[in-house]
């Protein structure tokens, strides 16, 4: 049997977490594999009433990465808030608990977030979700979720997304304890989705080649290609190719 989940609500019993893990693995047995993050983001947003899922991996003192996504809208929507800095994911990170914008367009936690709720409502949301994921004071990262009409999850959904969160930080965890990464070092944990890992392999490519073309600290040199990506409004998976092949080069700063 699958084990128990900790800190979920609403009808939180034993075959109520057996359900929610027999969804993740009926996924992990569709691709003959074994149970990874993508398949607790494709139970998600099978189970849930949602238009898509995706995890970003994280601690909530640094922007993380995405590890996943059921759609481009998911992907698009992980992304920005990573380079944004900004968003539902990155408030339930730092806080520890979940965020639910049921109405991006006019709630008051949408108005929190401008550059986000924008750059969301322009990518097809309409409602975002997010919990975070933490086993005790371990915080492994955050599962969202979006909706394309706007509407809260209702108390069961709810309290399924939170056993769902559950089995993602285990997953986590589990394949941390199996490959510890670096969230830029060149190479990707082994639960991540292989887009996705492509990405994260040239965004981490682009950020040591500017730290030679900046002369700069890789932390710096990072937010140097977030910064560059929000201000050109672009993908920041789009601006590290650019750098990758050579085809975007920034300047130092000038000095003071």
């Amino acid at each position: 049997m699958p084990p128990r989940a900790e800190g979920t609500t609403g009808g939180d019993d034993a075959s109520r977490v057996a359900r929610i893990w027999e969804l993740v693995l009926a996924q992990a047995a569709s691709r003959r594999d074994h149970a990874g993050i993508t398949d607790v983001c494709a139970a998600a947003a099978t189970s849930l009433d949602v238009s898509g899922a995706w995890v970003i991996a994280g601690d909530g003192t640094r922007p993380g990465q995405a590890m996943c996504a059921t759609d481009m809208v998911g992907e698009s929507l992980a992304e920005v808030q990573i380079t944004l800095g900004e968003g539902p994911c990155h408030e339930a990170a730092v806080y520890g608990l979940p965020v639910l914008a049921a109405r991006l367009r006019t709630d008051s936690t949408g108005s929190r977030w401008a550059a986000f709720t924008d750059a969301a409502l322009r990518a097809g949301a309409a409602a975002v979700f997010a919990f975070p994921l933490r086993i005790g004071a371990i915080r492994l990262g955050v599962l969202g979720l979006y909706r394309d009409q706007e509407g809260p999850l209702s108390i069961f959904q709810l309290g399924d997304a939170l056993i769902l969160g559950d089995a993602a930080a285990m997953v986590l965890l589990d394949a941390e304890a199996r490959q510890p990464d670096d969230p830029l070092s060149g190479a990707a944990p082994a639960s991540q989705s292989p887009r996705l890992a492509d990405h994260h392999a040239e965004i981490a490519q682009a950020t040591g080649m500017l730290t030679e073309q900046l002369g700069v600290s890789i932390s710096v040199a990072f937010a140097r290609l977030r910064a560059y990506a929000y201000a050109q409004d672009r993908r920041l998976s789009e601006v590290a190719h650019d750098i990758v092949t050579r085809r975007l080069r920034l300047d130092p700063d000038p000095p003071v």
